[in-house]
């Protein structure tokens, strides 16, 4: 890769057709100093916001129970950008292409916050009995005598009882994170190792990268039903939904790909990312970001259609729920902003091609996914179902998901400036050297 004619002039194609010169591998390969900047700017706002996250926990029961439900949407988020990470990073080991070869390292990157986000979850444990029903009713019947719960309620959990127990639950979290946390570590250390290999075993490589991956992703996507159920769905024991962990797996590709496009458009404005990030991944990634943000509305518009449509009891009032009581507002807002206005921008060419209205987009993206983990949250408890008000408590959703998202932001610069931003060991980084029109 650093021989002097690999980096020259270009010859003539059969067409006729005269290559341009190859771009210059830069001299530094490594983050640029704006990234240090990012993240203290990140961990100072994490700080802050914890801080006043912490005065909801002496606003009574109204401030503890709304700062718990505001925190699940905040570490919803970090699991979103951290698993989804490792999911679309093993899709790129999969399906190779230049676009992946951009992203790696912020993918990789993302993976490895894995620490933080597993840390993160100790404050679900031990408001276990806040946040879901079926941990504070242990038993359902005395439960339903007592008008504690209702009689659905009452036959959700004692028939769901086998799984949503806080022994279970526990276990199986773990179990969770102990699968992340393999992939996450062979594929790290083997990009590691890829690059240290100077020999050229470029298909030794992508075999070992593909057979894991492969196999990684089936195992994910199985996998992410049980967060999906265990973290969100069993806030309301009586809801279940067929394609629930696929509405998470392609929701966790929608906001990691944003924020993917998102970095990478930051990082070009220096080196080395801004000699190596060609117009032709841009559009590639955003074209890609289009692909999610119809498969993410093609799924959710097809669940709300089939339950909707069977107006069945023990599942219309979840949408109900949702809709009613100035809930319509919320879900207004989400359409527009998590898909209609992606959708609507991504159709242009030239949008994608401009890097600052891209960014845009992509933050976009990133608020609405949070926005629609309000929406999904918040409607399962009595309090606000059906009835969208504003208490003091309410106002942890403004603080308490900034503050881990931002901690999160943190971490994961540090670890986005931990290696260099390009794998140059790789059969792909020789065409991202290629001019534009190269053919």
């Amino acid at each position: 890769m650093s021989d002097q004619h690999q980096y020259g002039s270009g010859q003539a194609d059969t067409h006729g057709h005269a290559h341009g010169h190859k771009t210059a591998v830069p001299a530094s390969l490594a983050a640029p100093a704006m990234v240090g900047q990012w993240q203290r700017r990140w961990l100072i706002l994490g700080v802050v916001t914890g801080l006043l996250s912490l005065i909801f926990l002496f606003l009574g029961e109204d401030g503890i129970n709304h700062f718990l439900r505001a925190y699940v949407v905040g570490f919803m988020m970090c699991f979103t950008f951290m698993g989804g990470g490792l999911a679309l990073l093993m899709v790129q080991y999969c399906s190779g292409g230049k676009w992946g070869l951009m992203l790696r390292r912020p993918l990789e990157a993302m993976t490895r916050t894995l620490p933080l986000v597993a840390l993160m979850f100790l404050p679900i444990i031990f408001g276990m009995k806040r946040l879901y029903l079926w941990a504070a009713v242990s038993n359902p019947v005395q439960a339903l005598k007592d008008g504690v719960i209702n009689s659905a309620q009452a036959h959700a959990i004692a028939f769901k009882r086998p799984m949503l127990n806080p022994t279970g639950f526990i276990i199986r979290s773990v179990i969770y994170f102990s699968i992340i946390a393999l992939y996450t570590y062979l594929l790290n250390k083997w990009s590691v190792k890829r690059e240290q290999d100077k020999a050229g075993n470029y298909e030794f490589w992508r075999i070992k990268f593909e057979n894991l991956s492969g196999f990684g992703l089936v195992v994910y996507a199985f996998m992410l039903t049980g967060p999906a159920i265990d973290w969100v769905m069993s806030m309301d024991p009586t809801w279940y939904s067929s394609v629930w962990g696929l509405l998470f797996l392609v929701g966790q590709g929608y906001a990691v790909l944003a924020l993917g496009i998102l970095t990478l458009l930051q990082l070009s404005k220096a080196e080395p990312i801004k000699s190596l990030f060609r117009k032709t991944e841009q559009m590639d990634m955003g074209k890609l970001a289009f692909a999610f943000v119809m498969l993410n509305i093609y799924l959710a518009f097809s669940q709300f259609l089939i339950i909707w449509s069977g107006n069945l009891p023990d599942e219309i009032p979840w949408y109900l729920n949702r809709f009613r009581g100035g809930w319509g507002v919320i879900i207004t807002i989400d359409f527009i902003l998590h898909w209609l206005v992606p959708f609507t921008l991504l159709l242009s060419r030239d949008l994608k091609k401009n890097k600052s209205k891209l960014a845009w987009v992509c933050r976009i993206m990133i608020f609405a996914r949070c926005w629609d983990l309000f929406w999904l949250v918040e409607p399962n408890y009595p309090d606000s179902a059906r009835n969208l008000h504003m208490t003091p408590g309410m106002a942890a959703y403004f603080v308490v998901p900034v503050a881990l998202i931002s901690l999160w932001f943190a971490y994961y610069y540090a670890q986005l400036k931990s290696r260099p931003l390009v794998p140059v060991n790789d059969p792909h980084f020789d065409e991202i050297l290629e001019p534009e029109h190269a053919h």
